[in-house]
């Protein structure tokens, strides 16, 4: 009797359960811990987000500087040395209207994509088309898919350069329509389109007709890369056209374009500033004298621009959005997320709690007048 009683009260106990305090309790246990995953999941994507724009950033500014620098590098390339210091132009800090950056701009010209050499023989100004020496084309010929002559068509754009004993300074870029020559490497030339490539300006005042097209005999034409480093501010660059020959404004800015025989490519977004800063022996000493911006009074010196050996290249980047892992206040010794002053720009008052990445690079002018033809071979 006793053992059935101490089985009732088992039973009766097991089937007790959980009391409402016991509930609660777990369940705010449950919940804070739950709480404590969500919060540390949100600290981690915003951790996430944040690293994942600033890389992009990152590679958008390198890959800027390495084609950049690899320019500058090639400047010059290819051309007589008589005019190997009309390859180098710039500009120091462009007014875009209202906008609180007024960025470098650099124009570099060089036989730098597609190396060609040809001297001319005849030019007959007038009827825009030009002959060189017999046997240039298969001396030094292209070849492509569409036969080696299409070639040159494809290309387009070279600059027809005068013999530099007439004394004329006048280089003319012309757009190739047509290539022709007879059997056996005779009347080699080029036809051209009427008028000059307008939209295509090279630097230090190169562009121009000499008086005779008796100076450009025993001249030299060549493919010639006519590139320049800009930033757009705020995507309303005054004279551009949003969606035409590559221009993408409508409000986009911040985009690093370099403009290539006067079509824009967009190589960067995000970025905040553009700076160039130039060294070089000008006060002709024998020393190179330090990096300074450049000098109004260089352009178009042909003295000046070709004592330049060494230019420091500074891009600013931001990330398009803020950082949201950030927590209280930065420093103000610690200007990680304000707009710093780059060689004679403004730096920002305030933080706007957006990353920067600063990257610097010098490049050096090495490829002056270096003797470039082409090979043969594409």
């Amino acid at each position: 009797m006793r053992e059935k009683q101490n089985l009732r009260i088992s039973i009766k106990t097991f089937k007790r359960g959980f009391t409402l305090i016991e509930l609660l309790i777990g369940m705010s246990v449950m919940l804070i811990v739950i709480v404590g995953a969500l919060q540390l999941y949100t600290r981690s994507n915003k951790i996430t987000v944040d690293q994942q724009q600033f890389a992009e950033l990152q590679h958008d500014v390198r890959s800027s500087m390495f084609f950049i620098s690899r320019d500058i590098r090639m400047a010059g390339a290819g051309l007589p040395i008589e005019f190997a210091v009309n390859f180098l132009e710039g500009q120091d800090n462009e007014d875009q209207g209202d906008a609180e950056v007024t960025p470098d701009r650099l124009k570099i010209m060089g036989n730098i994509e597609d190396p060609l050499n040809l001297k001319i023989s005849q030019y007959q100004g007038s009827a825009a088309t030009i002959s060189v020496e017999d046997m240039s084309f298969e001396k030094y010929p292209y070849n492509s898919e569409a036969g080696p002559d299409n070639y040159y068509t494809q290309i387009g754009i070279v600059l027809v350069l005068p013999n530099p004993d007439s004394g004329c300074r006048g280089g003319e870029i012309r757009q190739i329509t047509q290539v022709h020559h007879s059997a056996g490497g005779t009347n080699e030339g080029f036809n051209f389109a009427i008028g000059l490539a307008e939209d295509i300006n090279p630097p230090g005042g190169l562009a121009g007709t000499c008086p005779s097209s008796d100076d450009y005999d025993g001249g030299m034409i060549t493919f010639i890369n006519v590139k320049e480093y800009w930033l757009d501010v705020d995507g309303s660059y005054s004279g551009l056209t949003a969606g035409e020959n590559g221009y993408i404004g409508g409000g986009e800015g911040d985009i690093l374009y370099m403009t290539q025989n006067g079509y824009h490519y967009p190589l960067a977004q995000n970025v905040e500033n553009l700076q160039f800063e130039y060294n070089g022996d000008f006060d002709d000493n024998g020393l190179l004298d330090g990096f300074t911006s450049w000098d109004p009074n260089w352009t178009g010196d042909p003295v000046m621009v070709g004592r330049i050996r060494q230019i420091r290249i500074l891009i600013l980047g931001r990330t398009p959005d803020r950082f949201v892992s950030v927590s209280g206040t930065p420093p103000d010794n610690l200007a990680l997320y304000r707009r710093p002053a780059l060689t004679t720009g403004d730096s920002a008052g305030q933080d706007d709690l957006h990353r920067r990445f600063l990257l610097e690079s010098t490049a050096c002018i090495r490829n002056i007048s270096l003797s470039l033809y082409n090979t043969g071979e594409r």
